[in-house]
């Protein structure tokens, strides 16, 4: 009976359906089975065939992203790199190369073999903010990683894989969301800024929720082996025990190892690193030209008017670090440009009270700017740059010389454009792209000395020093890094009977800086400046020297020092002969970002 009233319930709801029956396919197999097909297009077969067996995975072991790279042909290092992560390091490694041998490259091979895997979907990515498109721009077109620039506080969820500064994501309310979430992959580009357990960078990074981890840095160590222990301990705790067995079994000094054999075998299990000299990896030439200018009668009498001023204000100052830094600045600026040091000068002019003797001899100083008609160095750059007649990024440490280059270069028909500090990250890729394609030169400030690779460009200008090798170094690097096929030539402006003449001595002639690596120089810098800025070193010998022999004493004494720390971390650096991976001969001619022909 329930069953005949269930019945009767349905009947309505069938007699509302319209149903129909397409037959036409019925018949169409129908008339195939009776003739013996044809079951379908053989082409079209064949294509789903290798569609299909494009897909397999034939060993676990082999990279299965490299097809999938498009235009980027990684070198052999790189991959080997990539693989030992996979599948010795279980995705938790520091990469650890020297400065240009492909970090950034190496890590998204990774991250891509994981995706492709199936292993890897959601990935935060944190660097420094001036390198946050880049990351950005290398990842999507290398390797075809659909990555995000951070922007908005709702793309840490809706986004699978995002990049973004440090200082971004650890702040409020960044961090709350942030930390609300799970990783399957993190990487942190220039990991040593975590090197302090006591820091937020530390802090923040260890407490994220993260089952893959990449630390990329090129100095693992700087001053202390305990850096190289809390990186280790971020990224494996317990992997080389507790801090007091690790100071007493691997620990002499500050940088001095022990049981180096055993720290070896240690190391190898979390960390790799590549060096340039291990071969393989080929990197042209750098070709230094020093280029000496004679000032005008009138740019003379600036310099040394402005260097008398300084060095009596430096006496009245008894040396008081406070008063020396706007001296100092003072100092830098008239090596640079007559318009640099003009905009210092007269808002001096300004905040000096009326009646104080020292204002009219700053007024006397503004009025003989005036008066100078040429530019030296500009000149020397307008007929360098119609020489080389190719393109040419132009470095200089000031915003006013940088505006006066561009217009003076206008004026005589030069096509340029400006990249400095300020720009928004829009405004500097449009930059980057009207240098790349349609203009001939980059005037760029300190801003353009880290964070943007310029391999398309091999001929850069030095239009003033800056009194920390280290920035002189970070420029180079924009250009002279793998990838880069030519010779790069490297122009430096000195001007003689000043500061300049005696920086570029030092530091090419003495010191050799144009030869070393950044990691290298990093290093010895820091041990230098234990004992005071190496800026305020130079400035102090040009205030404390009475004549040109008097500074160039000084200058050897402070080059001899250099050369002797260098020395010293040469024979103690913890991580020299420690070699977690040797460079494997790359492919003949075969560089990271080659596009293939």
């Amino acid at each position: 009976m329930r069953q005949h009233e269930q019945q009767e319930n349905i009947r309505p709801i069938h007699h509302q359906l319209d149903m129909h029956f397409e037959r036409d396919s019925l018949t169409e197999l129908d008339h195939r089975v009776r003739g013996g097909g044809p079951w379908d297009d053989w082409t079209l077969y064949q294509l789903a065939y290798e569609s299909e067996e494009s897909g397999l995975i034939s060993t676990f072991d082999e990279m299965q992203c490299l097809v999938h790279l498009g235009q980027l042909e990684p070198m052999a290092h790189q991959i080997d790199t990539a693989k030992r992560v996979l599948n010795e390091m279980r995705g938790r490694a520091i990469l650890a190369d020297e400065v240009g041998l492909g970090k950034t490259i190496e890590a998204g091979l990774i991250l891509k073999e994981y995706m492709i895997r199936g292993l890897v979907r959601k990935t935060l990515i944190l660097v420094p903010a001036s390198l946050v498109l880049q990351w950005v721009r290398e990842l999507n077109s290398k390797f075809g990683i659909p990555a995000v620039a951070h922007k908005k506080a709702y793309m840490w969820q809706q986004s699978d894989i995002i990049v973004a500064s440090m200082d971004t994501a650890k702040r409020d309310p960044h961090r709350e969301i942030v930390m609300g979430l799970e990783y399957d992959m993190l990487i942190v580009d220039e990991a040593h800024k975590l090197k302090n357990k006591k820091t937020t960078n530390y802090t923040f990074v260890n407490e994220l929720r993260k089952k893959y981890c990449l630390l990329l840095t090129a100095t693992p160590v700087q001053n202390d082996l305990k850096e190289l222990y809390n990186l280790i301990t971020l990224l494996k705790p317990g992997q080389l025990g507790i801090q007091s067995s690790f100071k007493s079994n691997y620990v002499v000094g500050k940088r001095t190892p022990k049981n180096e054999v055993q720290l070896q075998q240690e190391l190898s299990k979390v960390m790799i690193r590549n060096r340039r000299g291990d071969g393989g990896v080929h990197y042209t030439k750098r070709v230094v030209k020093n280029i000496p200018l004679t000032l005008s009668h009138d740019e003379q009498a600036l310099y040394d008017g402005v260097t008398n001023f300084v060095r009596s204000r430096y006496e009245e100052s008894a040396g008081d670090l406070s008063s020396m830094l706007s001296l100092i600045t003072l100092q830098r600026e008239v090596c640079s440009s007559r318009d640099a040091v003009f905009i210092t000068l007269v808002n001096l002019f300004k905040k000096t009270a009326e009646d104080s003797p020292v204002r009219p001899k700053i007024w006397e100083l503004v009025e003989l700017i005036r008066s100078i008609k040429a530019n030296t160095k500009a000149e020397t750059t307008m007929k360098l740059v119609q020489d080389i007649n190719d393109k040419v990024i132009i470095f200089t440490e000031y915003r006013a010389s940088q505006e006066y280059l561009l217009n003076y270069l206008k004026e005589h028909k030069i096509t340029a454009v400006p990249y400095r500090g300020g720009m928004n990250r829009g405004k500097k890729d449009w930059m980057m792209d009207l240098f790349r394609n349609r203009v001939q030169v980059l005037v760029a400030t300190e801003a353009g000395g880290e964070g943007i690779n310029l391999q398309f460009c091999h001929n850069m200008i030095n239009f003033d020093l800056p009194w920390n090798p280290m920035r002189v170094e970070q420029r180079i690097g924009r250009v002279h890094r793998l990838g880069q096929q030519h010779d790069v030539n490297i122009y430096n402006l000195s001007t003689n009977n000043t500061i300049e003449e005696h920086i570029l001595s030092l530091l090419h002639e003495k010191i050799n800086m144009f030869e070393m690596v950044i990691g290298q120089l990093d290093t010895i810098l820091e041990k230098i400046e234990k004992k005071g800025s190496l800026e305020t070193s130079l400035f102090r010998m040009v205030m404390e020297s009475r004549s040109k022999d008097d500074i160039r004493k000084k200058m050897d004494q402070l080059a001899d020092t250099i050369i002797e720390v260098k020395s010293e971390v040469e024979e103690n650096d913890p991580l020299q002969g420690i070699a977690f991976q040797g460079i494997l001969n790359a492919a003949s001619g075969s560089e990271i970002g080659e596009v293939r022909p």
